[in-house]
């Protein structure tokens, strides 16, 4: 009996060469119209899925393989003599391989057509082949992607056949193959939804973009993979130079875009293990760049720069005066990365646009995910509470504000000191917050005169806010709520210092 191969590719990169091959391990073809075609123009022998079924594509090429004549072929069970018995008195042929690759539906959504054009590239019909020739993957093989091609031909070439082992992984790799598709297309249907609300039920899926060569530590493995949403923002990064990222590093030049992204004018940062140990808004980008690194040189060395500005030469310049693992940045000046290419070790990296992925922070726990909104920071100053008998000057405010964004980007508990633009001194990941605020004092030294501070969260006690007065912080900002907010503030006041309540806590475990 002879083996029947069902080809219906949007994508037809290799889809030639591949139906050869299979032509000489003794395969008849069937394909729909544009698969045809194509197979015909390069003179290879192929029945159309018109012929097989004896119905004409309708409704516009909506309706091509979704027949008895198709779907019977592939399900049937070659061990059961009643489906093949039913397979014959239908004059039903079985299919034996089904190559699908799915309409286009992320590039088209990527490229900004209207609500029709993307509605119709919802595929229906190959998703369909796909789980039925996956689901009898005993009998049938099921390739989805041109990369897949080659190593089948090999085995064929080998063995003459696809071994069970090859048809079952070929299976799971078609049905998270679908999964990531309708993903996607779910994600787009549901698009601003999940601003209201939470989805009843959550798929997460998409492409491996990138296998790294570890984990966070060498004996983990390690992959990049693409969310739902059109393309974009960190995991798209176009990668100008250098080395392949690590997992470590993809995490930190993420947290270095995500920052710098808060501020409208020229900002720049410095990330090591996910936090900022420096930070700054300037006149420039350069002058942000500076400020940042001053902040805390000796931790700055091998850490991550982002920066929300092209990179022009005056920066490039000075990004090259000290080691760094990468900078990141939405654009760069030709002069720029003729420069940064003397430095073939800094890892250079453009992100052009966010993300259109839906806005869910996704973390892992064992045997479930954890799933939230993404947090933003509220800088209207009209939602916040001056709770001290001192109002914050002009300048304070400027200042607060830019420490209240900052510190929602450190690891709790979380303390930032700010001076004139410039963050001074962090204080990260501290188990009491007095220690945070000790921390961050003794990273400031003597510019913490004349500063101020935020907390992502209340002080439960006056300690941590009198560490901060005592080094010469004027004012702090924080949430508020604690039983013991009018304590706290009463030691403000006594210190001379401004006392602002934000109203919203901003964790970051």
């Amino acid at each position: 009996m002879s083996v029947r191969a069902l080809l219906s590719v949007s994508d037809k990169t290799g889809v030639v060469e591949f139906a050869r091959g299979l032509v000489e391990h003794g395969y008849d073809l069937v394909a729909t119209s544009s698969t045809s075609r194509a197979l015909a123009d390069a003179g290879i022998e192929v029945q159309s899925v018109a012929d097989v079924t004896g119905f004409p594509e309708m409704l516009d090429g909506r309706v091509r393989t979704l027949h008895p004549a198709i779907h019977a072929g592939i399900l049937a069970r070659r061990d059961d003599p009643d489906h093949m018995r039913q397979l014959a008195e239908s004059r039903f042929e079985p299919i034996d391989m089904v190559v699908s690759s799915l309409y286009p539906f992320s590039d088209t959504l990527a490229s900004g057509a209207d609500e029709d054009a993307i509605v119709e590239n919802i595929d229906i019909g190959g998703p369909t082949l796909i789980r039925a020739a996956a689901k009898n993957r005993d009998s049938v093989a099921v390739l989805v992607s041109p990369s897949q091609y080659e190593a089948v031909l090999s085995e064929l070439r080998e063995h003459r056949v696809i071994g069970r082992e090859t048809r079952h992984r070929l299976a799971a790799e078609a049905f998270a193959h679908v999964a990531a598709y309708d993903t996607q297309v779910a994600a787009w249907l549901r698009r601003g939804a999940v601003a209201e609300a939470l989805p009843t039920e959550l798929t997460v899926g998409g492409p491996r973009l990138h296998e790294l060569r570890y984990g966070e530590n060498p004996h983990q493995r390690g992959a990049l993979y693409a969310v739902a949403g059109l393309p974009g923002g960190m995991a798209h990064a176009h990668q100008l130079q250098g080395a392949a990222l690590s997992f470590t590093n993809w995490l930190d030049v993420d947290a270095a875009r995500a920052l710098v992204a808060e501020f409208q004018e020229p900002a720049a940062c410095v990330i090591k293990h996910t936090n900022p140990c420096g930070f700054a808004v300037g006149e420039t980008v350069v002058d942000a760049y500076r400020r940042a690194y001053e902040c805390d040189p000796r931790a700055a060395f091998g850490g991550i720069v982002g920066v929300n500005r092209s990179l022009d030469l005056a920066t490039a310049t000075a990004l090259t005066e000290t080691f760094l693992e990468a900078v990141v940045c939405p654009g760069i000046d030709d002069d720029a990365a003729t420069h940064l290419a003397t430095k073939p070790r800094i890892r250079v990296l453009i992100v052009e646009r966010p993300s259109g992925a839906e806005p869910l922070d996704v973390r892992s726990i064992d045997g479930g995910l954890l799933i939230q909104t993404r947090d933003r920071v509220i800088t209207d100053r009209a939602t916040m509470t001056v709770a001290s008998t001192r109002q914050p000057e002009e300048a304070e405010w400027r200042d607060l504000l830019v420490a209240w964004r900052v510190c929602r980007h450190v690891k709790s508990n979380a303390v930032v000191i700010v001076r004139d633009g410039m963050a001074v001194g962090v204080g990260a990941g501290q188990m009491s917050r007095v220690e945070s605020s000790e921390l961050a004092v003794a990273r400031a030294g003597d510019r913490c005169a004349g500063a101020v501070s935020a907390s992502d969260a209340f002080f439960p006690m006056s300690d941590g806010l009198e560490t901060l007065g005592n080094a010469g912080v004027r004012a702090v900002i924080h949430p508020g709520g604690s039983k013991n907010d009018a304590k706290v503030t009463e030691a403000a006041d006594g210190l001379g210092m401004a006392v602002v309540l934000a109203g919203e806590r901003h964790f970051r475990h």
